[in-house]
């Protein structure tokens, strides 16, 4: 069983709603991101997101794309993150999905990839710039190696909500209203309509990311969705800080704010 299968039973048997958090590999460098990871652990995170630095992540508003430029500035790879993940993976319960452009995966070599991913420990791929329409092109190996796509559905036409849904394997990643990522103060989606549609074809869980930052969106939002995924909020507070600790602090506390709406 897929880690994140057994993370969601056991969420949903505890009768309660999952946080998912996002940070960028290697902002502000590699360590930070080791202790952020084991930081999101303890602090009761039920899956991380870790974000592959890339030069043009169009998915992605300025507070990403500026943690995407000091990461590479690093020096930070794919070769890098996975390293990361491989030397973390046996004291990492949690699961673990990269949050990656499709050139990246290209460039490495399509099924050389997924056989790292499962020799590491990755568990699923959030890949932006791969619709579910072309999704058929990695479908073989993400089966052959036990590594799920994580789809994107947004609040468009319900014939694609009802597609999306069907294929489904982990969880879907429901996107609040359109454009990039980024906090937001409010949100105008009908929320009752879009996860309405979803259940009517999938059990799989509907999390909600994209402007959420705080612990009364994540209440508010949870009314609908099965869990909340905050991404700008938490790379914001990991680069809040001048020494290691601080920043630590910081990621810590805004995880207490966003639980406290758990």
């Amino acid at each position: 069983m897929n880690r994140i299968d057994e993370r969601f039973a056991k969420v949903k048997a505890d009768g309660r709603k999952a946080l998912i958090t996002f940070l960028t590999v290697g902002d502000p460098n590699l360590e930070v991101s080791e202790k952020a990871i084991y930081t999101m652990q303890e602090e009761g995170v039920d899956l991380i997101e870790l974000g592959v630095p890339f030069s043009d992540p169009a998915a992605d508003g300025p507070v990403i794309q500026r943690a995407d430029e000091r990461a590479l500035a690093q020096g930070v790879d794919i070769f890098k993150v996975f390293e990361l993940v491989r030397k973390i993976r046996n004291n990492v319960e949690v699961p673990m999905v990269f949050l990656l452009y499709y050139n990246v995966m290209v460039q490495y070599g399509i099924e050389k990839f997924f056989k790292r991913c499962q020799e590491t420990g990755v568990d699923g791929l959030i890949i932006p710039d791969l619709p579910y329409e072309e999704s058929d092109e990695i479908k073989e190996y993400t089966e052959k190696y036990g590594v799920y796509q994580i789809s994107l559905v947004s609040p468009t036409s319900k014939d694609r909500i009802k597609n999306i849904a069907k294929d489904a394997k982990g969880f879907l990643y429901c996107i609040s209203s359109l454009g990039v990522t980024g906090e937001k103060s409010s949100f105008v989606t009908n929320f009752d309509e879009f996860v309405g549609t979803i259940k009517k074809y999938t059990d799989v869980p509907a999390c909600v990311g994209f402007g959420v930052s705080n612990g009364r969106q994540v209440k508010e939002l949870t009314k609908y969705f099965d869990g909340a995924i905050v991404g700008s909020a938490i790379v914001k507070s990991i680069a809040t800080g001048e020494s290691v600790e601080e920043r630590i602090n910081n990621l810590r506390e805004k995880i207490k704010d966003l639980k406290s709406g758990l």
